[in-house]
């Protein structure tokens, strides 16, 4: 019997919290750099203490800020890497529907979409490559 795709939902396709880049606040933005090279993906979910989501940095964000930011890269290495991450950023639910958290990554041409909870604690991510596998059936 095959699932429906109008029943799936994200939390049966995201990414646990130990298959993609998760950095504090005051992590430097070097090493957030490595742990997102370190994973593959071009995303870090930023939290606080308590695992809060408090901004995202993307490959994007490094581009930016090369192009914005007048000083060397080696000094950007130093800095706290929530200078420089989104702030304000989309996010979605577990129980969401996964069409329609493709429709959203796909109508802000983005491969990666947080997943919290209802207090915005980080819960997972999704990431574009599963969940069309997963709407493919493959």
């Amino acid at each position: 019997m095959s699932i429906q795709i109008e029943n799936l939902i994200v939390k049966e396709v995201m990414l646990s919290s130990d298959k993609f880049p998760i950095v504090y606040q005051k992590e430097l933005l070097r090493e957030t750099i490595i742990e997102m090279c370190n994973y593959g993906l071009g995303i870090a979910c930023i939290v606080n203490t308590d695992n809060k989501l408090k901004g995202v940095f993307t490959d994007g964000d490094i581009r930016r800020l090369i192009l914005k930011v007048q000083k060397p890269i080696a000094a950007l290495y130093v800095d706290d890497v929530i200078d420089y991450s989104t702030k304000e950023f989309v996010s979605i639910m577990p129980e969401t529907s996964l069409k329609k958290a493709v429709l959203i990554m796909e109508k802000l041409n983005i491969w990666d979409l947080p997943v919290v909870d209802d207090k915005k604690y980080l819960k997972g991510l999704l990431h574009l490559h599963p969940a069309l596998k997963r709407l493919l059936g493959i």
